[in-house]
């Protein structure tokens, strides 16, 4: 026989769905859940960071002068670069450096028209478990700088300056 506790259970099975749903809502709506994508961001900001240490090294202090980054190539300065690039790369404007690593290469066209690429400075560590970033940046150098390997044309070229930048 059906009477009116039938009634009371259901109504208190409703209340405890109800309180159960509740709870599910807001311990999901608390918690942040990290998806693969969001990972990214620390990559973006590193070549974020490489480029515009890049587009400061290129940019001429005077109108009509040579930029350090050209400099540094023309003349194949590669401790020069290094210090510059490492400086830039790592300073902050508060609190402690921060321990960015790099290895920059050079890539030209040989004379048989393939591509080589030659080392043009590092940091001097290759530690570190993070994926490195690559940032680029074609600069235009006349003839042949006194270093070059010797399979580099005396001719006036575009290269492009490739840096790898990674977390230690």
């Amino acid at each position: 026989m059906v009477d009116d506790s039938a009634q009371l259970y259901t109504m208190e099975g409703i209340a405890a769905a109800f309180v159960i749903l509740a709870t599910v809502y807001l311990v999901a709506g608390t918690t942040s859940i990290y998806t693969p994508g969001d990972s990214h961001i620390t990559d973006m900001q590193l070549e974020v960071l490489g480029n515009d240490v890049l587009l400061v090294m290129d940019t001429p202090a005077e109108e009509g002068e040579e930029s350090n980054l050209t400099r540094y190539l023309r003349t194949w300065n590669t401790p020069d670069f290094r210090s510059e690039f490492g400086s830039l790369l790592n300073n902050r404007t508060t609190g402690a450096n921060d321990t960015l690593q790099f290895a920059a290469g050079v890539l030209y066209r040989k004379a048989d028209s393939k591509i080589n690429t030659t080392p043009f400075g590092f940091d001097g560590g290759r530690t570190g478990y993070e994926q490195a970033v690559r940032v680029t940046r074609l600069a235009t150098i006349p003839g042949k700088p006194t270093g070059t390997p010797t399979d580099f044309i005396d001719r006036d070229r575009v290269v492009m300056l490739e840096v790898l930048i990674w977390r230690n």
